[in-house]
C-alpha cells in the first residue's frame, strides 16, 4: 500500500513538472515568434528573422544584473577589482601596444588609459569577450520581463549586425548579459559605432583589438567625450550636505560646490571654473567617500550596473598613468 502511495505521488510530481516544462517551452517558442514579428517590422531581413530564431533556445544563465546585492564599501572593493597584477598587467600591455593604442587614441580624442583601463576591466584586456550563444542571451533577458523594452531593442540590433554588418551567428558571442566583444559593448552599440579598424573587410570586435579599441573610442568620441579633460575627483566635505545635491542628475559648478563645503582631497580649494557641469556622489553614503564628477564619467558609467565599477574603471586609468 505504501509502495503505490510513493509511486502514485511521484507521478504527480513527475507529470506536474513535465506539464510545467511543457507549458514554459511552449510560452518561449511563442514569444521568440512574437521577437520575429517585432525585428521584420524594424527592418530585419524576413529570411535572417525566420532563420536565425528558429535556432534559438532559452537560455537559463542569462543574468540582469550580476552585482545584485552588492554592498561592499569602496575601501574593500577597488582592491579585490583592481588588484595590483591588474595594474601592473595593464601597464605592461600598454608598453607593449602603445603605439597603436596612441594613434586610435589621437584618432578618435580619446585617452589611452581610458581605453585600457575598458580593456582591462570589461573583459580581462581580451581574455574574456563573451562566449554564450548572443541571440539565445538577448532573447531569453528579453523573455524574462525585467527591462524587456531594452532586451528586445539589443535582440533586434544584433540580428541586424548579421544582417547588414555581415557578422555571423558563431561569431556573436555574449557575457551572460548580451555584452559583445573585448569591450563589452551592446548590439545597438555595435551596430551604431563599430569600426573595422584594421580594414580587413570585416568588423570583428571579439578577435581584433584594432576593431574593440576603435568602436569604443568612436562610440565615446562621438557621445561627446571631453579629450583635453579627466573623469573626475575624490574631495571630502567640510560641513553637513543636503542630500538632494547628491547624484548624477545634480550639477553645479565648481565655485557652488565650494560654496557648499566641498575641497579637494588634501582640503585645497577647488578649481575657480564656471565651465564644467559636476556632480558630487557618495556611492557608500554619507561616512564613505565623496567624488566630484565630470561628463566622461558619465560616458563610462553607461557601461557599469554600479558607481562602484565605474570608479574601479577610472582608478585603473590613474595607475595606468602613473
Amino acid at each position: 500500500m505504501i509502495q503505490k502511495i510513493i509511486l502514485s505521488v511521484f507521478f504527480y510530481f513527475f507529470c506536474s513538472h513535465f506539464v510545467m516544462a511543457e507549458d514554459s517551452h511552449r510560452e518561449f517558442t511563442d514569444y521568440l515568434l512574437s521577437l520575429q514579428q517585432s525585428a521584420i517590422a524594424a527592418g530585419v531581413n524576413q529570411r535572417t528573422a525566420e532563420r536565425y530564431i528558429a535556432k534559438i533556445k532559452i537560455f537559463k544563465k542569462a543574468n540582469l544584473d550580476p552585482h545584485l546585492g552588492q554592498s561592499i564599501s569602496l575601501e574593500d572593493f577597488i582592491p579585490q577589482a583592481v588588484p595590483e597584477i591588474t595594474v601592473s598587467t595593464a601597464r605592461a600591455i600598454f608598453q607593449q601596444h602603445e603605439l597603436q593604442i596612441d594613434q586610435l587614441s589621437r584618432k578618435y580624442q580619446v585617452q589611452s588609459r581610458f581605453l585600457m583601463a575598458l580593456w582591462g576591466m570589461n573583459s580581462r584586456f581580451g581574455e574574456r569577450p563573451g562566449r554564450f550563444p548572443g541571440l539565445s542571451v538577448l532573447a531569453s533577458l528579453a523573455y524574462k520581463g525585467d527591462k524587456e523594452a531594452f532586451y528586445v531593442n539589443e535582440f533586434i540590433a544584433a540580428l541586424k549586425l548579421i544582417d547588414q554588418k555581415s557578422i555571423s551567428e558563431d561569431v556573436l558571442r555574449s557575457s551572460s548579459s548580451g555584452a559583445m566583444g573585448q569591450m563589452q559593448m551592446m548590439p545597438s552599440q555595435l551596430l551604431q559605432y563599430a569600426i573595422d579598424a584594421d580594414n580587413d573587410g570585416s568588423i570583428d570586435v571579439w578577435n581584433s583589438m584594432n576593431d574593440a579599441f576603435a568602436s569604443m573610442a568612436n562610440m565615446l568620441h562621438q557621445q561627446g567625450w571631453q579629450y583635453d579633460a579627466t573623469w573626475g575627483r575624490q574631495v571630502k566635505t567640510t560641513m553637513m550636505l543636503d542630500p538632494n545635491l547628491l547624484g548624477l542628475q545634480s550639477h553645479h559648478t565648481f565655485p557652488q560646490w565650494q560654496a557648499y563645503g566641498i575641497r579637494r582631497f588634501n582640503g585645497n580649494d577647488l578649481p575657480q571654473r564656471n565651465d564644467i557641469a559636476v556632480s558630487l556622489i557618495a556611492p557608500d553614503g554619507p561616512k564613505g567617500r565623496f567624488y566630484l564628477i565630470y561628463n566622461n564619467f558619465r560616458l563610462l558609467d553607461q557601461f557599469n550596473d554600479s558607481l562602484h565599477d565605474t570608479l574601479a574603471i577610472t582608478y585603473l586609468s590613474e595607475k595606468i598613468k602613473q
